[in-house]
């Protein structure tokens, strides 16, 4: 296959005025060139999107989304996301809050009479918080598994348990499991599909008219990026797993286009109160909230998460003080890409601090 880069989509909407645009086109192109050096050419791709202060700085791409057909991947690709999903789980269980049809101190076995007796110590902020201590599903799986399970399946292998990892909010361990109890929490209390509760409560209400929360057989991905494994020369198509159709910790497909517009939602009001969002960025142990985690970065608070599974790499990164995130969606397992955009937003933060610091807007 003829090795060629795919054009870029740079975006400089309104960055410095648009007598800026010429000189920042040419400065920027070797820097992202280096950066996203990775994924040029005929190989899996990426998405790439920067937002300063609710104006799209930065919007580009490299590489394709689906190999055997050579397409590439644009701004409205929609990859899966991977644990990227968990701040959508954990808003639907913000939502049903602000709605009183729970409360963060609720326990399992208010929610499913039928589970055994330790979900009357696991309540709706261990399992935002990752401090349930819930056997992980994963190990749960025989090894030789290959029809996939779904968040269903993860609720029943959870409850033919009898015991967890430790004592409810004594610790903490990073649960896929408890995710996708929360899906199935909230399809419980709400009477939707979880899919369905994404769909309406929130995807369709913030305009992100191609995500969606992938069920086989039931939806379809529009603009959908394949997943693959890179090693060297060889690319191997690795779309999908055992785990791959649980939806709660790592089930929806977005787009850098569709995330933008979560990302705005996120500084106001539109799907609950300021004072409740604020409560998903607080920080417990391990510096996670509901969906998110949370430290500093450059001395700025940085709110954060990453996605990985078998066929993607996903980052988000938002600076709520400064207005700032950084998006970046990749269709194949290597290289990870928290440090690509550790290196962008230093990237965009130097040449920022320059032009200012010359006079220039």
């Amino acid at each position: 296959m003829m090795s060629r880069r795919w054009t870029r989509q740079i975006g400089l909407l309104a960055l410095w005025g648009s007598a800026m645009l010429t000189g920042c086109n040419a400065e920027r192109m070797p820097d992202l060139d280096r950066i996203f050096e990775s994924y040029q050419g005929n190989v899996p791709g990426v998405a790439v999107m920067l937002i300063d202060n609710g104006r799209v700085a930065l919007d580009t791409a490299f590489g394709l989304a689906d190999i055997a057909n050579a397409i590439p991947v644009t701004r409205t690709t929609n990859f899966r996301l991977a644990s990227v999903t968990k701040q959508f789980t954990a808003m639907c269980i913000l939502m049903l809050q602000e709605r009183g049809q729970l409360d963060f101190s609720t326990t399992l076995d208010k929610i499913f009479p039928e589970f055994p007796v330790y979900g009357r110590k696991i309540n709706i902020r261990h399992l935002l918080q990752h401090t349930s201590g819930m056997i992980a599903y994963e190990a749960l799986m025989p090894d030789t598994a290959t029809v996939q399970v779904h968040d269903s399946d993860v609720l029943r292998m959870v409850m033919q348990q009898d015991t967890t990892y430790f004592e409810p909010g004594s610790d903490y361990r990073y649960s896929n499991s408890g995710y996708a109890v929360l899906a199935m929490v909230v399809e419980r209390l709400s009477g939707k599909p979880f899919a369905r509760f994404l769909h309406d409560e929130i995807f369709k209400h913030l305009g992100m008219t191609n995500t969606l929360a992938f069920e086989k057989g039931i939806s379809r991905v529009p603009n959908r990026a394949f997943g693959y494994s890179v090693d060297g020369d060889s690319i191997r198509f690795t779309d999908q797993s055992p785990t791959s159709a649980v939806l709660g910790d790592g089930g929806v497909y977005s787009s850098t286009a569709d995330l933008y517009r979560w990302d705005q939602a996120l500084y106001g009001q539109r799907l609950v109160s300021a004072e409740l969002l604020q409560q998903a960025f607080t920080p417990a142990m391990q510096n996670y909230g509901f969906g998110w985690r949370i430290d500093r970065y450059q001395g700025r608070l940085r709110v954060h998460h990453t996605g990985g599974t078998r066929g993607f790499r996903n980052v988000i990164q938002r600076f709520p003080e400064d207005g700032l995130t950084v998006i970046i969606l990749s269709n194949r397992n290597d290289p990870d890409v928290a440090p690509l955009a550790d290196k962008l937003i230093d990237w965009f933060l130097e040449r920022k601090s320059g032009r200012s610091q010359s006079g220039n807007p």
